[in-house]
């Protein structure tokens, strides 16, 4: 993995390098003590807000313990390390699955950000977010 940090806007979008994790994942939240000390090590995602804890589960944690599963999301790597105060590539993410017609929830984690796209847009969002890069490439020089 190349650690070296991505700053600059067109850099982050030539450099983002999507890679596809088909999945299926799922957005679930619950206030219940005993479901997030039990999925708290599996789950891709934890996360804190005033009216639960979300957690983002495969499909087997999530089913075990009860949570709607109909809406199956994919999650698509952007590879690039981009800095944590870089400015547009989350933008550009969106509005280019948005020209497609398709939705995302965007995690941005410490080393990368994780797209999450409906999973049946996957294959659609894929080839977007590569030919954004193409260009973004081109555009760099």
């Amino acid at each position: 993995m190349d650690s070296h940090i991505v700053r600059e806007r067109t850099a982050m979008i030539a450099s983002m390098k999507p890679v596809l994790d088909a999945g299926p994942y799922f957005f679930c939240s619950t206030t219940d003590r005993a479901i997030i000390s039990s999925c708290a090590d599996k789950a891709l995602m934890v996360f804190v807000e005033s009216e639960g804890v979300p957690l983002i589960l495969t499909s087997p944690d999530a089913e075990a313990h009860g949570f709607n599963t109909d809406l199956p999301m994919s999650r698509i790597v952007l590879e690039v390390f981009s800095a944590l105060d870089g400015v547009g590539l989350t933008a550009a993410v969106a509005s280019t699955l948005a020209n497609e017609g398709i939705s995302c929830n965007v995690v941005a984690a410490y080393h990368h950000d994780h797209v999450f796209v409906p999973q049946d847009s996957a294959g659609t969002a894929l080839d977007a977010l590569r030919s954004r890069q193409r260009q973004a490439e081109k555009e760099a020089g």
